[in-house]
C-alpha cells in the first residue's frame, strides 16, 4: 500500500461565514497542495471539509497519516468518539444529534478504503505543513469573497 501523509487545515471568517479549507498531499516527497472555499459555513465544518477532498483526491487505497490542528476532528478518532456516536444512532453523550453529521459520514466512507492514523498539531506554531495549510485555507477565503 502506498504511504501518503496529509495536512489539513479550515478557517472560518466568522463562525457562522465565508470559510476556507486547505490540504498537502505527500507522497514520496511529492506535494501537491488543494485548497477550496464556502460561503456560509463554520471553522469545523472547514476542519472537516480538509481531510475529506484530500481523501477524495486519492486513486486508490493508501496507508495514510492525517495531521491534523483540530481537536475535533482528531479527538472523533483518537478518542472514539466516532464510535459511540454511531452506535448511538448519531446522538452525542447528551442525547443532542451530533453536529455536521453529513461530514462526518462522508469522511467514514472515504475512510473505509484506506489505513489512517490520526495526529494532532498544535495550531498557528512551528508546524511548517500546518501553517501552510492554514494560509491556503485564507487565501481561499480572501479569493471567494473578492
Amino acid at each position: 500500500m502506498d504511504k501518503i501523509e496529509i495536512y489539513t487545515d479550515g478557517a472560518c471568517s466568522g463562525n457562522p461565514g465565508p470559510g476556507g479549507w486547505g490540504a498537502i498531499l505527500i507522497y514520496k516527497g511529492v506535494e501537491k497542495e488543494l485548497s477550496g472555499y464556502e460561503s456560509h459555513t463554520t471553522n469545523n465544518r472547514m476542519e472537516l471539509t480538509g481531510p475529506i477532498k484530500a481523501l477524495e483526491a486519492l486513486k486508490r487505497p493508501c496507508e495514510i497519516v492525517i495531521y491534523t490542528d483540530s481537536a475535533y476532528v482528531c479527538k472523533a478518532f483518537t478518542d472514539n468518539w466516532i464510535k459511540k456516536w454511531q452506535k448511538n444512532n448519531w446522538q452525542t453523550s447528551k442525547k443532542t444529534p451530533v453536529e455536521n453529521q453529513d461530514l462526518w459520514m462522508r469522511l467514514m466512507e472515504l475512510l473505509d478504503a484506506h489505513s489512517v492514523s490520526w495526529v494532532k498539531v498544535k495550531g498557528h506554531s512551528d508546524n511548517e505543513k500546518n501553517n501552510r495549510c492554514d494560509s491556503l485555507a485564507r487565501a481561499a477565503i480572501k479569493t471567494g469573497v473578492l
